[in-house]
Formats: C-alpha cells, sequence, structure tokens
C-alpha cells in the first residue's frame, strides 16, 4: 500500500514555504528600491564609482608615500598630479603619432575607398559608377530631410561630451580627497553606527576595497596582455601607429564589449589603408583571436583568480549586467557580483558555526539519541 502524506507536515512545509517565498518577496523589494534610489542619484553615484576605481589604481603609490613620512594632503596632490602627467602621456602618445601621418593615412584612406568601388564594380557584385552616385545622392537627400534630427543628435552628442567631462573631473577631486581621507572613513564610520555594525560595517567596507582593488589590477593585466599580444601581431605584419594602436587597446580593455570593438576597428581600418586588405584579415583575425582568449581564458582566470570568483560567475555577471544596463552594467558587473560575494561570505561567517560550537552540539545530539 502506498504511503499517504502527512496533513500535519504538508501544513508545515507550506508554512515554512510561504515565510520563505515572504522573506524573498520583502528583499527583492528592498533591493528594488535601493537600485531604483540609486539611479535617480546617478549623476552622483556614477563620479563616486568612478573617482573609486580611480583610488584602488592609485593609492598603492599613495600609501607608499604616507609610509615614507609623507602628509596626507602633499602626498594625495603628488599621486593626483603624477596621474595626469600619465594620462596626458597617454594622449600624446596617440595623438601625435596619429597627427604626424594623418596627412598619409587621409591618401590611403582615400586608396582604400576608391579600391572598394573597383570591387564592387566588378564581380560579383558587378556595381556600376551611375549606381554607386544615385545611391551617394539618395544617401545625401536624406541627411538633408533628416537635419533636424542629425541637429539634435549633434546636441545630444554634445551634451554627452561634456557630462563625460564633468564626471571625470568630479572624479578628479573625488580621487584626490579619497587619497588623503580615505584611511579615516572606516574608523569615522564605526563612531556612527550603533551596536554591531559599528564592527560589521566597517569590516565588510575592507575587504570590498581590497576585493575593487583586486579587480582593478586584474582588469590593468587582462588589458596589459591585450595590448602586447595585438601590438606585436600588428608591428609583425608592419602596420603603422602600432605603439598607439596598443594603448588605445589597453584603455579600451576597461570599457568591456564595445572598447573591443572600437579598438579593433581602428586597428583593422589602419591595416586596410596602409597594408592592403590582406594583412587587414591577418590582423582581423589576430584581434578576433586575441580578444576570444581574453574574454573567455585570460579574464575569467585572472579575475577569479585575484576575486575569488568561479570563471563561469563572472560570464554570467558581465552578460547579466550588459542586459540590464548596458556598457555600463558590463563595466561595474564583475565588481558588483564580487561585493556581492564579500556580503555573502563575511554573514556566512556571522550566522555560520563555529568548529567547537558545531562539535558541541553533535555531541549533545548524539547523547540525546543514546539516551
Amino acid at each position: 500500500m502506498p504511503p499517504t502524506l502527512s496533513s500535519a507536515k504538508t501544513r508545515v512545509a507550506l508554512r515554512q514555504s510561504a515565510r520563505i517565498s515572504l522573506d524573498l518577496l520583502l528583499i527583492l523589494l528592498m533591493a528594488t528600491v535601493v537600485l531604483w534610489g540609486l539611479g535617480q542619484m546617478w549623476s552622483v553615484v556614477w563620479p563616486f564609482v568612478v573617482g573609486l576605481l580611480l583610488t584602488t589604481l592609485t593609492w598603492p603609490l599613495a600609501r607608499f608615500l604616507r609610509g615614507h613620512g609623507w602628509p596626507p594632503a602633499p602626498a594625495a596632490s603628488i599621486v593626483t598630479v603624477l596621474f595626469l602627467l600619465v594620462i596626458t602621456g597617454i594622449v600624446a602618445l596617440i595623438a601625435v603619432p596619429v597627427a604626424s601621418q594623418s596627412g598619409e593615412l587621409t591618401d590611403r584612406v582615400t586608396e582604400g575607398i576608391q579600391q572598394v568601388r573597383e570591387w564592387a564594380a566588378g564581380p560579383p557584385l558587378n556595381i556600376s559608377d551611375a549606381q554607386i552616385t544615385k545611391a551617394t545622392g539618395t544617401a545625401a537627400d536624406r541627411l538633408q530631410n533628416s537635419a533636424g534630427s542629425l541637429v539634435s543628435t549633434l546636441v545630444s552628442g554634445v551634451s554627452t561630451v561634456i557630462d563625460g567631462v564633468v564626471t571625470a573631473v568630479l572624479a578628479l577631486f573625488l580621487m584626490f580627497f579619497f587619497l588623503k581621507d580615505g584611511p579615516r572613513f572606516l574608523p569615522w564610520l564605526a563612531r556612527q553606527l550603533p551596536g554591531r555594525l559599528a564592527t560589521d560595517i566597517p569590516v565588510v567596507a575592507a575587504r570590498g576595497w581590497d576585493t575593487l582593488g583586486a579587480f582593478v589590477r586584474s582588469q590593468a593585466l587582462v588589458g596589459l596582455l591585450d595590448a602586447v599580444l595585438i601590438g606585436l601581431g600588428l608591428w609583425a605584419l608592419g602596420v603603422p601607429l602600432v605603439l598607439p594602436l596598443a594603448v588605445l587597446t589597453f584603455i579600451c580593455a576597461f570599457v568591456p564589449i564595445v572598447g573591443a570593438l572600437f579598438a579593433g576597428a581602428v586597428a583593422v581600418l589602419i591595416a586596410l589603408v596602409s597594408n592592403g586588405s590582406t594583412d587587414a584579415l591577418i590582423a582581423l583575425a589576430i584581434i578576433v583571436v586575441v580578444q576570444q582568449l581574453e574574454g573567455n581564458v585570460f579574464q575569467p582566470m585572472i579575475q577569479s583568480r585575484g576575486l575569488g570568483l568561479h570563471a563561469a560567475v563572472i560570464l554570467l555577471a558581465v552578460t547579466l549586467g550588459s542586459s540590464l544596463a548596458g556598457i555600463v552594467g558590463s563595466l561595474l558587473a564583475v565588481p558588483v557580483a564580487a561585493l556581492i560575494a564579500v556580503v555573502w561570505n563575511y554573514l556566512r561567517e556571522q550566522l555560520g558555526h563555529a568548529p567547537e560550537e558545531l562539535e558541541s552540539t553533535e555531541q549533545h545530539a548524539g547523547g540525546a539519541v543514546v539516551s
């Protein structure tokens, strides 16, 4: 005879399931409210996040100076000035060679366009010059008819650039203050919090800071690997502007997906107009292989070691972040996942049984069964 369900056990299981579901709903509601609040304050939150990430990158030098007797303000000032000089040097490293070879590149771009037209005129496309001219005229007419939308797009683009400049300036100032007053923040925070929060929150914040530092260092290492490998491939092909392209690849590594596409497109275009279609295809193959290695091997391995996350978790976090918030979501997905792991591990430490407590509990349970 098959066993029958116990009505008492069923009611208990349903009540526990309902209680757990209600708790999860409340947690999700609270998370939704927090995310909505962050979205409303995004103009302040985004410069804060960027300044915090820049601080994790420059903090080792500031800590070194402070450890050798420098006062906090001069140490932060020196590090900030050096950071600005490095950024300016990187921009000059890209801009000067490009400007010096701009005339030659312009001529080769023109030649490349002419080659594309000649290729399109031959088999299998067989597109005549009259069709190309007609298509060009149609495109020009559409551009003239959509002048108003183009103006609005241009205005929105200018406002986006202005917002980016304001964000960069605010992040730079925040980086200076973080470098100067950062070590005093956790003691101050502990004095403002009551009870156990005065211990728990500073500990979680300190671990989160270490996690952010590991993320920035691992991302910089991944970008360096990309820049070196792609730079060597372009150098072997004899593509001009190898150093600026390598620097651009390193910088774009901090912007997932779009950064890699942009840097790769620039490198392939320069290879096309300078060396021809064959070398451009080889350069494209090199970039695709390196980016596949970076996305599927280098980045998950390096970040999983530095952040304590499994490679599959990192891949899923980047996918989820990009689907929810685009480029910004892709950029913040891994550090947010790492911070969530930090909080979860701390909660497990606090809510779990100590080894001696667990052993005494098991002994007590065993004695009760024997008796």
